[in-house]
């Protein structure tokens, strides 16, 4: 499942949720992305996502289609946040559930490798140096490269 929204979510409630009634699932890993209040040397006031309706969620749905073709998870719930957010703000949540761990933690690390690298999201960071878009980052690319070679 996937959500692209403004509000907050409730890690916990939605953990509830993905889990309720699954006794078969002996796994689940969860990631959950936060707005840090400094990045290099910079402290950063704020950070706001821009994304296209639409688009991104296509995005989303593929990178999760692509999850589940490669390990047999059973469930995968994917809440990413737009707008603008406060240092210490949840920006994404990616959860995954399987009989084994060992699927539901690749399948995690996968999603968020690639939501780094193929989600149409832009953050701009605020500052106290003003205002920049943030680039792309050779560690997010190298990280989602490997599962390019990697089976599952």
């Amino acid at each position: 499942m996937i959500r692209v929204q403004q509000a907050a979510f409730d890690t916990g409630h939605e953990l509830q949720a993905i889990r309720a009634g699954k006794t078969h699932v002996g796994g689940t890993a969860l990631f959950v992305g936060s707005v840090r209040e400094m990045t290099g040397d910079d402290r950063i006031a704020a950070m706001t996502l821009e994304h296209y309706p639409g688009m991104t969620e296509k995005a989303l749905s593929a990178i999760e289609e692509e999850a589940r073709g490669r390990w047999p998870v059973d469930d995968v719930l994917i809440v990413h946040r737009h707008g603008r957010m406060l240092p210490g703000e949840d920006i994404v949540l990616v959860i995954c559930t399987s009989a084994h761990r060992e699927a539901a933690f690749s399948a995690c690390q996968f999603l968020m490798d690639w939501l780094k690298t193929k989600a149409p999201f832009w953050k701009l960071e605020e500052g106290k140096g003003g205002n920049h878009w943030v680039d792309a980052k050779t560690s997010d690319d190298d990280a989602a490269a490997r599962w390019n070679t990697q089976a599952s």
